[in-house]
C-alpha cells in the first residue's frame, strides 16, 4: 500500500470549523479541510471507485454591461460580479450533462489582478461569491481549488476564468 491509498483510507479528520455539513456526494470520506483566510477549504477531495472524471474547460464570465465595450471590466463586473458570473456558467454546463455543482471536486481559478485595486488579484470579492455556491446548506459540498493571478485573459475585460473537474 502506497502513501497515497494510506492517505484516502484514514477517517476524515475534523476541526472546530468543520461542521460536517459537507459529508456527502462525491467527495464523501476522503477529505481533509484546513482553514486559512475567508474560508475553510479542502486540502484535497477523492472520487468514489466507478466514477469518472470529467474534466471541464475553462469557464468565463458573462456580458453584464452590454452598453460597455465588449473588452472592458464594465462589460463583465468586477471580481465578485465575474465569479459568480463564471460559477452560475459552469453550473448550467454541469447541469446540460446531467450533474451539479455538487458533483465538482476541484476547481483551478485564474483571476487577474484588478486595476482599482492597484493590479492586485481581489481575493475578498472571489471568496464572498464562492461562499454563494460552496458550503451552504442548499449545496453542501466543498471543492479542492487552486487560485492563482495571471496577467491577463484572452478578453482583456475578463478577470476570472475557472476550469473543473467533476466526477460524473
Amino acid at each position: 500500500m502506497n502513501g497515497f491509498e494510506r492517505a484516502t483510507r484514514e477517517p476524515v479528520r475534523r476541526h472546530d470549523f468543520d461542521d460536517g455539513d459537507h459529508a456527502q456526494g462525491p467527495q464523501s470520506g476522503d477529505r481533509l479541510l484546513a482553514s486559512g483566510g475567508v474560508l475553510p477549504f479542502l486540502v484535497g477531495a477523492t472520487v468514489p471507485a466507478g466514477r469518472p472524471l470529467l474534466l471541464l474547460s475553462g469557464h468565463t464570465p458573462p456580458v453584464i454591461d452590454r452598453n460597455a465595450p465588449a473588452d472592458s471590466i464594465a462589460a463583465f463586473g468586477d471580481t465578485h460580479a465575474q465569479t459568480d458570473g463564471c460559477l452560475r456558467e459552469l453550473e448550467r454546463s454541469l447541469q446540460r450533462l446531467g450533474l451539479e455543482m455538487g458533483d465538482l471536486v476541484q476547481l483551478r481559478v485564474y483571476v487577474v489582478g484588478d486595476p482599482a485595486l492597484g493590479g492586485r488579484m481581489d481575493n475578498e470579492g472571489f471568496s464572498r461569491a464562492y461562499a454563494r455556491w460552496f458550503g451552504t446548506p442548499e449545496q453542501p459540498h466543498r471543492v479542492a481549488r487552486t487560485r492563482v493571478q495571471v496577467a491577463g485573459l484572452v478578453n482583456p475585460g475578463w478577470l476570472v476564468e475557472i476550469e473543473a473537474i467533476a466526477a460524473a
